[in-house]
C-alpha cells in the first residue's frame, strides 16, 4: 500500500489524474526495474489492451513522467523519470542496450556528452546508447551456459 501512495504522488507531481489503468502501467514500469517496451507492458498487463497502454505512455511522455529511449532495436523503450527530471537536455543520461537479452538500462549517473553544434542549430534531444552485454549475459558467456 505504501507504493500505491508513492505512485499517486508521482502522478500528482506531473499533474496527471490517477486512474486504475495509469496506476497499473506506472506500477508495472517501476517494478520492472529497467526500461520497458510497449510489447513488454502488453505482456506484463494481460488484462489491459495495447492501445490503452500506448495512450497511457503517450500521456506520461507529454507530462514528463517517463522518457523514451531509441536503442536501435526498432522498438522504443520507456523508463520512469526521476522526480527532478524535466526532460531537458541537461536531464538526459546514457543508456545501455544488451545485445544478448535485448534489455535496455538507464545509467542516470552517466550524463550524455553534449556536442557543441555549429551556429544556427538548436539541440532539443540527445540519444546516447552504449551496446554490449549486461553483467548477467556476460557471466553466462563466460561460464558457457
Amino acid at each position: 500500500m505504501e507504493n500505491e501512495k508513492q505512485y499517486l504522488e508521482l502522478l500528482a507531481q506531473r499533474e496527471i489524474q490517477p486512474t486504475a489503468i495509469r496506476l497499473l502501467v506506472l506500477r508495472a514500469m517501476k517494478e520492472a526495474g529497467r526500461s520497458v517496451s510497449l510489447s513488454d507492458l502488453d505482456d506484463m498487463l494481460d488484462t489491459v489492451d495495447k492501445s490503452t497502454i500506448f495512450r497511457t505512455l503517450t500521456l506520461f511522455l507529454s507530462h514528463h513522467l517517463i522518457h523514451s529511449i531509441d536503442d536501435g532495436t526498432g522498438s522504443f523503450k520507456y523508463a520512469v523519470c526521476s522526480s527532478s527530471c524535466s526532460c531537458e537536455v541537461g536531464d538526459l543520461h546514457t543508456h545501455f542496450h544488451c545485445t544478448e537479452c535485448n534489455r535496455t538500462f538507464c545509467f542516470t549517473n552517466i550524463p550524455t556528452p553534449v556536442v557543441k553544434l555549429p551556429e544556427g542549430f538548436t539541440l532539443s534531444s540527445i540519444n546516447y546508447v552504449l551496446k554490449g552485454l549486461c553483467p548477467e549475459c556476460a557471466a553466462k558467456k563466460i561460464s558457457g551456459k
